[in-house]
C-alpha cells in the first residue's frame, strides 16, 4: 500500500472436473491476464499444465491485488501442486516476477518494497528476476537468488542450488553522471541569494525567489543539488523505495543523491498530488528527501499551487478511491522561482513595467495567500549589474557552502537527538525552548509582528529560520543579527499595500 510492501500468499488448488483456471482474492485485470502467461510459460518451460479445474488464491483477500509480479509464484504454486516441483522449499521462499510466453523472467516494478514485506513476514530468501538482483540486495538479511528463466527456478527448488548465485554486496556509490554538474562557483553577483540558499538548505526551509527575467533564478535552483547533505540509509531506502515503485531505481542499487524534481508549469493536479488507478505517487512524492523545484511559481494552476498545502504540513498525501486509499511519503523542501509581475520587470530602475493594473494585481494574488505564508524563506533577485561583472569577485563554492551545512546539520541532529531532523520541523509547542531565543531578539520578533502584521504561523517561521541561522554561526542562543537577518527574508511580506495602490 502505497511503498509499503504488503506480502500476498499464493495457494493453488487442483480438482476434478472440466479444466479451468480461476484466480481469486481480488486480482485487477493484469492479474487476471496471469493465467495465459503462466499457462504458456509452464508449457514452453517442458512442464505440463495440469488437466484439471485450477483454483489459485492471492490472499489477504481483501486487499486489490495489481501488477505482473505474481507470474512467477503463481506458476510456481501450480508446478508445486501438480508434483512437478517439490513443495519443501517454498515456505520461506518469496517470488516475484513477470513471465514471458516462453518462460523467461522480466524485471517488475516494486521489488525493494516487495522485499522488504518478505523479510518481515518471515521469508530468508527471494528469487526475483536476475534485472531486479541490485534493487533486492538493499534489504539486508534475505538471500537473494536472482534467475533468468522458470527452468532455472524450478532447478533451484528442485536441487537448492542456483544457476547464477548473486551475493549480497553493498550498494555502490552513485555514478559520476548523476553528480550535479552545477556548481556555486558559476554565479557572478548573487552572493545574498546564494546566502538565503545556504540557510534555506542548512534549515530545511521552503524558499521562493523574485525577480526580473536573467536574474539568474533559475541557475542558483540548478545548483541546490550540489549542496545538499547526503542520505543516511534510511532516507536512502525510503527514497529507493518510491524509484522502485516507479520503475527508475538506478543501477547503481540504492539511492545516495537527494531528489531534485523540476515539473513543468502545465502539470496536473493528479501529476503534483498523484493518482491513476492503481494509484501512483505525484511530484511531491517523487521529491521525497529532496527538492520540488517550481520554476515560473505563478504560471502553475492555482488549483495545484493551492493543493500543496497538505503535503507540505503533513507530511504525506493520501489519495482516495473507491477500493481505499493510499498514502505516499511528501516531505521535500520546496524552491519555487517567480517574476515580480507579467511582464518582470515591476520594480527594475532600467526597464519600466508594462503591466495593467488589473492583469498585475491578479498576478500578485498568487504571490499571496496560504502557500506563500508557509514559504520560510522569501528573496529578492535582482539583474546583475556591470558593475558586479566587472569588479573582483571571491567566487562561492558549493563545497564551501555544504561544509557550512553540513555543521549546522550535525547540530540539529544534537539538539533533536536524531539524525535528519531540520529546524523547519520543529513544532509550534517546543519552537521556542528549543530555539534558546535571547532576551533582546525575542523583543526585536514581537516588534516585527506588530509593524509588518505578520501571522502566528510567520512568526513561528521566523524562529526558525533564525534558529538555523545561529546554527551557521555556531551560536548556542539566537541573537538580534540572527533575527535581522531572518526578517530580510520575508520580503513578499512588506509588498502587498504597494502592489495593490500601483493600480
Amino acid at each position: 500500500m502505497g511503498i509499503i510492501g504488503v506480502p500476498v500468499a499464493v495457494e493453488a488448488d487442483l480438482a476434478r472436473g472440466l479444466p479451468a483456471f480461476d484466480i481469486v482474492g481480488l486480482p485487477d485485470s493484469t492479474v487476471r491476464e496471469s493465467r495465459e502467461r503462466v499457462r504458456a510459460a509452464i508449457r514452453n518451460s517442458g512442464y505440463e499444465f495440469p488437466l484439471a479445474r485450477i483454483t489459485v488464491n492471492l490472499a489477504p483477500a481483501h486487499i486489490r491485488k495489481v501488477g505482473v509480479g505474481l507470474d512467477l509464484p503463481v506458476a510456481v504454486s501450480i508446478l508445486a501442486a501438480s508434483g512437478q516441483v517439490p513443495a519443501r522449499n517454498l515456505d520461506r521462499t518469496a517470488f516475484m516476477g513477470e513471465l514471458s510466453l516462453d518462460g523467461a523472467l522480466r524485471p517488475v516494478r516494486g521489488v525493494l518494497p516487495g522485499c522488504a514485506a518478505a523479510r518481515s513476514s518471515g521469508s530468508s530468501c527471494v528469487v526475483v528476476p536476475f534485472e531486479n538482483a541490485r534493487e533486492a540486495q538493499c534489504v539486508s538479511g534475505l538471500d537473494v537468488i536472482a534467475l533468468g528463466t522458470l527452468n532455472e527456478v524450478t532447478h533451484y527448488l528442485s536441487s537448492g542450488v542456483a544457476p547464477r548465485p548473486v551475493r549480497n554486496r553493498p550498494a555502490r556509490p552513485d555514478s559520476p553522471e548523476s553528480v550535479a554538474s552545477c556548481d556555486f562557483d558559476q554565479v557572478v553577483g548573487q552572493d545574498a541569494a546564494i546566502r538565503a540558499i545556504q540557510v534555506a538548505v542548512a534549515g530545511g526551509h521552503n524558499l521562493i525567489m523574485v525577480g526580473p527575467p536573467g536574474g539568474g533564478k533559475t541557475l542558483l535552483a540548478s545548483c541546490v543539488p550540489s549542496i545538499l547533505p547526503a542520505m543516511d540509509d534510511s532516507e536512502a531506502l525510503e527514497v529507493t523505495c518510491i524509484q522502485s515503485i516507479t520503475g527508475t531505481v538506478s543501477p547503481a542499487g540504492l539511492a545516495r543523491k537527494r531528489p531534485f524534481r523540476r515539473p513543468h508549469h502545465t502539470v496536473s493536479r493528479a501529476g503534483m498530488l498523484g493518482g491513476g488507478n492503481p494509484p501512483m505517487p505525484g511530484e511531491v512524492t517523487l521529491a521525497h528527501r529532496g527538492v520540488l523545484y517550481l520554476d515560473e511559481f505563478c504560471e502553475f494552476p492555482p488549483q495545484v499551487t493551492e493543493s500543496l498545502r497538505g503535503p507540505m504540513e503533513d507530511g504525506f498525501i493520501t489519495v482516495s478511491r473507491s477500493h481505499g486509499r493510499v498514502s505516499f511519503p511528501s516531505q521535500f523542501m520546496l524552491i519555487a522561482s517567480a517574476n515580480p509581475c507579467p511582464c518582470g520587470y515591476l520594480g527594475d530602475p532600467e526597464r519600466v513595467c508594462v503591466c495593467q493594473g488589473a492583469s498585475l494585481m491578479r498576478y500578485r494574488r498568487r504571490l499571496a495567500g496560504p502557500v506563500i505564508d508557509r514559504i520560510d524563506i522569501q528573496i529578492e533577485v535582482p539583474r546583475v549589474r556591470r558593475t558586479d561583472l566587472e569588479k573582483p569577485v571571491a567566487f562561492l563554492t558549493s563545497n564551501s557552502v555544504r561544509a557550512e551545512i553540513e555543521h549546522a546539520r550535525a547540530r540539529q541532529g544534537e539538539r533533536f537527538c536524531r539524525k535528519g531532523s531540520t529546524n523547519s520541523a520543529m513544532s509550534p509547542r517546543n519552537i521556542e525552548t528549543a530555539a534558546l531565543l535571547s532576551s533582546p531578539a525575542r523583543r526585536l520578533l514581537l516588534d516585527a509582528v506588530d509593524q509588518m502584521a505578520l501571522s502566528a504561523r510567520a512568526y513561528h517561521r521566523l524562529i526558525k529560520v533564525s534558529r538555523t541561522i545561529a546554527d551557521l554561526d555556531g551560536a548556542e542562543s539566537v541573537e538580534e543579527g540572527h533575527v535581522l537577518e531572518a526578517l530580510q527574508y520575508r520580503v513578499l511580506d512588506s509588498e502587498p499595500q504597494a502592489v495593490l495602490s500601483y493600480g
